[in-house]
C-alpha cells in the first residue's frame, strides 16, 4: 500500500484579500491572479472568485499564461473585497533531475536558446543584482559542471544565507496618479539578509539568470504541514518559489529547500512579483487617496 505521504492531494484553498481606500472612490478597475492553472502537476476540480461591491467579472490569460479575474466598480465606494475559492489535485515531486542531467552551460549559450528565453534571462527592477552578489553567482557558476547543479547550489546559498521573515510581501498592488516605481528586491534581501518568501524568489532568480540560467518567478499557495491531517482546515500561505530551464522546466521551492510537490499549488508564473500580483487595482483620483492592501487570509483544507 502506498504511503499517504507519497500520494496525490486534493486541497480546498480559500483567499481572501482586498483593498480600503481613504476615502470615497467613485470608480477602480481590477485584476485579480488567484486562480491556479490546470496543467500536467495540478488540476483544478472547481474554482470561483466573488467580489464585493458586487461586480460583473470576465476571465481571460495574460501573455504570460496566468488566469486572470478582471472586474470594474463604476459606484462610489471604500472598500474592495475579492474572495478565491478552489479545489486542486495536486502530485507529490516526479521526474526529477539529477546534479549532472540537463543541459550543459554551452547548450545555454546557443544563440537561439538565448533568444528563445530572453525575458527569462535579463534582470527586472525586482530581480537586479548588487556587484557582489553577481560576483557570488560567477562563484556558483564556475564551481559546478552543469547548470541545474549550479541552481541547486544557488537555492542552498539562498536558503543558508537569507532569514525568513514572515508574511506576503507586496500581494496586493494599488496604482494611482501618482504611484511609485518599483524596487531591487534582490539587491535589498541579499544586503539585509532578511526576506519573505517572494524576495528570497527573486534574489534566487536574480542568480539565477546571473548565471546564464532562464529562471520564471512562480505565484501560487503552499500547504504548511507535510504531514498534514485529512480534514483539518490550515492557516495556510501566498508563497512564491522559482523555476529553471535546463532543457526543460524545473520547479523547487528555495524558502523550504525542496521540490515543488502535493503541498504547492501553482496560480501564475512570470519575470518577477510584478507580473503576477494575487490583486492589483487602478483608480482615477487625487493623490493621496490611494488604496491600502488588506492583509491576505489564506485558508487550506486537506480533501484528501
Amino acid at each position: 500500500m502506498t504511503s499517504p505521504m507519497t500520494d496525490n492531494w486534493r486541497l480546498k484553498i480559500e483567499h481572501r484579500s482586498g483593498f480600503d481606500y481613504a476615502g470615497p472612490v467613485s470608480s477602480s478597475y481590477h485584476e485579480a491572479r488567484m486562480w491556479p492553472r490546470n496543467e500536467a502537476r495540478q488540476a483544478v476540480l472547481d474554482a470561483h472568485v466573488e467580489v464585493w461591491p458586487p461586480a460583473r467579472t470576465y476571465r481571460y490569460e495574460d501573455y504570460w499564461g496566468t488566469v486572470v479575474t478582471a472586474f470594474d466598480l463604476q459606484a462610489p465606494h471604500e472598500t474592495v473585497t475579492v474572495t478565491a475559492t478552489s479545489t486542486v489535485e495536486t502530485q507529490p515531486p516526479g521526474d526529477l533531475i539529477d546534479d549532472g542531467e540537463g543541459a550543459g552551460w554551452p547548450d545555454l549559450a546557443v544563440p537561439e536558446t538565448v533568444d528563445r528565453w530572453y525575458e527569462l534571462l535579463r534582470p527586472t527592477p525586482r530581480t537586479g543584482l548588487t556587484d557582489e552578489l553577481t560576483a557570488i553567482a560567477a562563484d556558483i557558476r564556475g564551481a559546478h559542471s552543469t547548470p541545474h547543479a549550479a541552481a541547486l547550489a544557488a537555492c542552498e546559498f539562498v536558503r543558508a544565507e537569507v532569514a525568513v521573515r514572515p508574511g506576503p510581501r507586496g500581494a496586493v498592488v494599488a496604482t494611482g496618479p501618482a504611484d511609485a516605481g518599483g524596487q531591487s528586491a534582490a539587491r535589498d534581501v541579499g544586503e539585509l539578509r532578511r526576506g519573505a518568501c517572494q524576495d528570497i524568489s527573486h534574489l534566487t532568480v536574480g542568480l539565477l539568470r546571473a548565471m546564464g540560467v532562464p529562471a520564471r518567478y512562480v505565484s501560487g499557495y503552499l500547504h504548511p504541514a507535510p504531514a498534514a491531517a485529512i480534514g483539518d482546515t490550515v492557516a495556510g500561505q501566498s508563497h512564491a518559489w522559482v523555476e529553471w530551464w535546463v532543457g526543460r522546466w524545473t520547479a523547487f521551492d528555495p524558502v523550504n529547500g525542496v521540490p515543488v510537490g502535493e503541498r504547492h499549488v501553482v496560480v501564475g508564473r512570470g519575470r518577477e512579483h510584478g507580473d503576477v500580483p494575487p490583486l492589483k487595482a487602478l483608480y482615477p483620483g487625487p493623490a493621496g487617496s490611494g488604496g491600502t492592501g488588506r492583509a491576505v487570509e489564506v485558508t487550506i483544507t486537506r480533501l484528501r
